[in-house]
């Protein structure tokens, strides 16, 4: 059944919406594309003329869908090479979807989109759908096939999950700028203290490189070992050059949120280093190499045009 003009206008009018609860949901932009487009070609193939209220509609067939992906990617998960992180996202990504509320904002955070790799299925998508888009206990309840009653339950249990844990700082992109160059500057200094100044005490990096590229594949904990992890990391070396074939720069972004540092050979962005700022300073690194996981990212940063960047390394 052919789509009547105003009938794919309608689906597009819904693309972004749908993309950016498929993002939360997967952690993955290029799954969510996926599933927004397997949700197009349901779209295409329904008798829409039954369908009384089409973003109700939508939103059930997308969720459902990404309920089915979740299931699967836990399974892969468990023979995934070395930490699984979610896909980082740059700031005006329409990938991001709304980010008016706090709420809003802390849903699509690299730390809480990982904190909610913990919840189950149901867990995650009744928190993205009420925290992040407002849907009532009612219209969540229909799409998932529950109880309005169950529904309040499961959201409880879900914020009580995440709520644990230490709550974000939110910056502008100037404070993104100015936190990047301290860690950044602390971090090429050569000595462990200024950047064990900068990180909580339980902080934790993680890093992932998906069997792509060389990574840590355990987390690493406490100031002292991660300031040790990446002086290492920083230090100037012909092996660190040969692996992104040549001399790498380091930028600021936004990236989820929040700050990131990225780094970039010629055209490519070659790993992206979000930090997650708290009261007591930087919490969290997540750092993403992995190169299957950069390519929106690649395509949205050169989309953006020139970029200068802060220094050259290695």
């Amino acid at each position: 059944m052919s789509l009547r003009t105003y009938e794919a206008d309608l689906f597009e009018s819904s693309r972004g919406r749908l993309e950016a609860i498929a993002y939360r949901l997967l952690g993955s932009a290029g799954d969510a594309e996926d599933a927004v487009q397997d949700t197009y070609l349901r779209w295409h193939a329904a008798d829409r003329e039954l369908i009384e209220t089409p973003e109700a509609w939508l939103t059930k067939v997308l969720t459902n869908l990404c309920l089915n992906q979740l299931t699967s990617a836990r399974v892969r998960r468990e023979t995934y090479v070395g930490q699984w992180l979610p896909e980082p996202v740059l700031a005006g990504d329409p990938m991001l979807g709304p980010a008016d509320t706090a709420e809003q904002r802390e849903s699509v955070s690299l730390a809480m989109l990982t904190l909610m790799e913990r919840l189950s299925p149901n867990e995650r998508a009744v928190y993205v759908l009420r925290e992040a888009f407002g849907y009532p206990h009612r219209d969540i309840a229909e799409i998932l096939d529950l109880t309005e009653a169950n529904c309040q339950q499961i959201h409880r249990r879900a914020k009580q999950h995440l709520t644990a844990e230490r709550a974000r700082t939110e910056v502008d992109a100037d404070a993104a700028r100015k936190a990047v160059e301290e860690f950044l500057a602390a971090a090429l200094s050569g000595d462990t203290e200024p950047l064990i100044r900068l990180l909580t005490a339980d902080a934790v990096s993680v890093a992932d490189g998906g069997a792509k590229v060389r990574a840590r594949r355990t987390p690493v904990i406490g100031a002292l070992g991660i300031a040790r992890y990446l002086r290492g990391l920083f230090r100037p070396g012909a092996a660190k050059r040969a692996a992104v074939g040549g001399s790498a720069a380091v930028h600021a972004a936004v990236v989820n949120g929040g700050p990131a540092l990225l780094i970039t050979a010629g055209e490519r962005v070659v790993g992206v280093m979000c930090l997650h700022m708290t009261p007591d300073g930087v919490g969290a690194l997540h750092i993403q190499v992995n190169p299957d996981k950069l390519e929106r990212f690649t395509s949205r940063w050169a989309a953006a045009g020139a970029h200068r960047p802060l220094t050259e390394i290695w």
